[in-house]
Order: C-alpha cells, then sequence, then structure tokens
C-alpha cells in the first residue's frame, strides 16, 4: 500500500477525533442548556485547575495540605454533578468524550508506539478494497451460504452425501470462528478438487472474523511471495511498506493462504513459507491453509 493510502487513513483517523470533540460540545451545549448549574460547576473545576498551580506557587510549603484540599473541593464538585445529571435521568459518562477504539483513543497508535489493531485493520480494509475483495466477502459468507445446492444423495460407495460432507464442514468453520480466541492451536486446511466451495468457505470465515474486530490477511501464495521478494530483496521503493507488509504475515490474528502449493519450487520460498507457518504455531496464530 503506498504512502498516499497511508496518509488518507490517518487523517480519517484526525477527522475521527474532530468528531468526538464536537460531538462532546454538542453534548455540552445541550446539557448545560437544561441544566446551567452544571455549566457553573464544570466552570468551577476548570477554574479551581488553572488557580492551582499559582496557589501552590505562592504557598510551596503548603504544596501538600493544598493539593489535598483542592482534590476534595473537586470531587465534593463532580458529586453533585453527577447527582444532577441522574436526577434528569442523564447517563454519567454522557459528558465524557466517546471514543470508537478504546485502546488508542482513535489516535491509531498505543502509547508505546506501536499500531493499535483497529489501524492495522484499516490498513488491511484498505487493501482489501483495492483488490476488490470487500465485494467478495459481501457475498460469499455465512449469511448467504446455501446448503440445498448440494445433493442429499449419497454417492455409490454408501459414504456421506455432499450435502451431508458440506454440513460438516459448515459446522466445523462456525465453530473456528466461535472458538477463535481460545487457545487451542486450531488451524484449518482446506483440501479437495476445484469447485467444492473452499474459497467460499474461507470468505465465509475471513467475513465473521473481520465484523469481530479480527486482523486478517487473506493472501494467494503468489501475492505473499511478492510480500516477501520485496521486503528480502528490497524491491520495493518504500521499504517501511514492505516490512510492514511482512510483519502483518507473523503478526496478523488470522493469516488465510490461498492456492498455497503451486509456488514451492525453490528452497527460497519453501523456506520462508515455512518460517512463517512456524513462527506463527510458535506464537499460537492461527492459520488457515488452501492447497492447490
Amino acid at each position: 500500500m503506498n504512502e498516499d493510502k497511508i496518509r488518507k487513513i490517518l487523517a480519517k483517523y484526525a477527522k475521527r477525533r474532530d468528531d468526538n470533540e464536537l460531538l462532546l460540545e454538542h453534548r455540552k451545549n445541550e446539557v448545560y442548556n437544561r441544566i446551567p448549574e452544571i455549566k457553573s460547576i464544570d466552570d468551577e473545576i476548570s477554574k479551581i485547575g488553572l488557580s492551582l498551580a499559582k496557589i501552590v506557587l505562592l504557598n510551596p510549603k503548603s504544596k501538600d495540605e493544598i493539593v489535598k484540599k483542592t482534590k476534595e473541593n473537586i470531587e465534593s464538585l463532580k458529586v453533585k454533578k453527577e447527582r444532577l445529571l441522574a436526577e434528569s435521568n442523564i447517563p454519567l459518562d454522557y459528558l465524557e468524550i466517546k471514543f470508537q477504539c478504546i485502546s488508542c483513543k482513535d489516535k491509531g497508535f498505543l502509547p508505546n508506539g506501536e499500531k493499535c489493531s483497529c489501524l492495522k485493520q484499516e490498513i488491511v480494509n484498505e487493501a482489501y478494497k483495492m483488490s476488490n475483495l470487500d465485494r467478495i466477502l459481501s457475498q460469499e459468507n455465512f449469511s448467504n451460504f446455501n446448503l440445498n445446492i448440494f445433493s442429499p444423495k449419497k454417492g455409490s460407495d454408501g459414504e456421506i452425501s455432499p450435502r451431508e460432507n458440506m454440513l460438516n464442514n459448515l459446522s466445523i468453520c462456525e465453530n473456528f470462528v466461535h472458538d477463535f480466541k481460545k487457545d487451542n492451536s486450531e488451524n484449518l486446511l482446506f483440501y479437495g478438487s476445484t469447485g467444492l466451495g473452499k474459497t467460499y468457505m474461507c470468505n465465509c470465515i475471513a467475513k465473521e472474523l473481520l465484523d469481530k474486530g479480527n486482523v486478517v490477511i487473506y493472501q494467494t501464495s503468489f501475492r505473499i511471495l511478492d510480500i516477501l521478494e520485496d521486503y528480502k530483496f528490497r524491491r520495493d521503493t518504500n521499504n517501511q511498506i514492505s516490512e510492514d507488509n511482512y510483519k502483518n504475515l507473523f503478526d496478523c490474528d488470522l493469516l488465510i493462504i490461498d492456492d498455497l502449493g503451486t509456488e514451492l519450487n525453490n528452497s527460497f520460498t519453501s523456506g520462508e513459507i515455512f518460517n512463517i507457518v512456524n513462527t506463527r504455531l510458535v506464537a499460537g496464530k492461527k492459520s488457515l491453509f488452501q492447497p492447490t
């Protein structure tokens, strides 16, 4: 993903923060007009906070006592404010800023400087839009899954019918999604002939986990090979993006590799794929594989 796309994503975060502040101001004005006494309380709290530093500077020997008394005064005002809100059936957090992501407070980055999971997912989602995968996932998901297209008739060998087999596969996939957060080291391998619904089931799982806020990377093995070569051989002029794409293969909550096998024709490729899979297994990260 190029720098322009990253800038647009970060601009969206900036707008989100501005919107949060604007909505808070609207809520404040609404409450202040309805209960003027609350505005007086907020003004008094602000006044006390601003004057605290000046008072401490003028009376440094009494710093601890001044701070203690100030905290008590502010706490008393907050209790009064909460009582007024409760009497008017207004939630106590109504005058607090609301964030879409509590972890990063809609900044995209955690206090330690690392990307928040929500920013990682925004980047992944943008990549999906660029590859048209968002349209595919809107069509191929559990909600649209239709068992009736599979025959209920058993084969001549007396084995289970295609419908029974797919019902069993559906149950496995739904359980995988349901238990995804459990530390059970469960991974999935889809195999079978072309046209049996393997890619559809991959899309179902991807859609469900994305909707639950997980970071999901869905790539063909050829695309993963491109990412590996861009990173290892610095083919991409933007090294940071190459590194991010590479790290995402290890760090994402679920890695789905489609068409695995056709590209494993040299020691570099097979070694790198093994490194990704093995590192994720050791870290307890889950993966889904669909061989060619």
